[in-house]
């Protein structure tokens, strides 16, 4: 028998009778021209911090990318599985953005696992343990730092993780020749999820500032 859960499927009928109806113009002419999306985001894909709802964003949009938390690894040609490198190569030979934002948040279950050198290994093959160990010189900093409180090291070392990925975005050649020539551009966004507040990296400083309010 072919089910989903019911909250999915009232979900969906929801769509259908709603989004899609007022859209159904756009899907249509996605599915006709192909998508062409100007910017991509690369998001840690907790549950709460979805970047086409944060962004209000429209089908076609934005291409997102999305793994624990919101890590870029560095450019590493070996043969290996990329599914992180493999989409970025997607969004920026393929599809062409404009632009790249990496877009960390508040109170991040793998940046609290990299900062917790006790935690025990989820399963035998400690997957998260082994990706989040990207960022352990950073964690191991933060961690050994007293004058800051709990949740302080917790918000210092996301806000790190992005300029860590923005770091290694410049690795991969693709993204350094097109940035060079103008047409990419790198950015850093930080959402707190009890506030609502977006959080923007100057390029200059890698401080984090809330934009001006329209």
């Amino acid at each position: 028998m072919t089910h989903l859960p019911e909250k999915l499927l009232a979900g969906y009928r929801n769509f259908m009778s709603g989004r899609f109806q007022t859209e159904t113009t756009r899907y249509r002419d996605l599915a006709r021209d192909g998508q062409t999306p100007e910017t991509l985001v690369i998001a840690c894909c907790d549950s709460r911090s979805a970047p086409e709802i944060i962004f209000d964003a429209g089908p076609g949009e934005l291409f997102v990318l999305r793994n624990v938390a919101n890590l870029v690894p560095p450019y590493a040609p070996d043969g290996e599985y990329h599914s992180t490198s493999a989409a970025l190569e997607f969004a920026v030979q393929a599809l062409k953005v404009k632009n790249i934002v990496v877009m960390g948040h508040g109170r991040c279950g793998g940046i609290k696992a990299a900062l917790d050198s006790d935690a025990l290994p989820l399963s035998p093959g400690d997957f998260i343990g082994r990706w989040m160990s990207l960022l352990a010189p950073a964690a191991e900093s933060v961690s050994s730092n007293t004058m800051m409180t709990a949740a302080e090291r917790q918000t210092s070392l996301e806000r790190i993780s992005i300029r860590y990925s923005i770091a290694n975005l410049r690795t991969f050649p693709c993204v350094k020749i097109l940035e060079g020539k103008g047409r990419l551009t790198l950015h850093g966004a930080w959402f707190d999820i009890s506030t609502g507040e977006l959080w923007v990296m100057n390029s200059e400083t890698g401080d984090f500032e809330r934009p001006e309010a329209e």
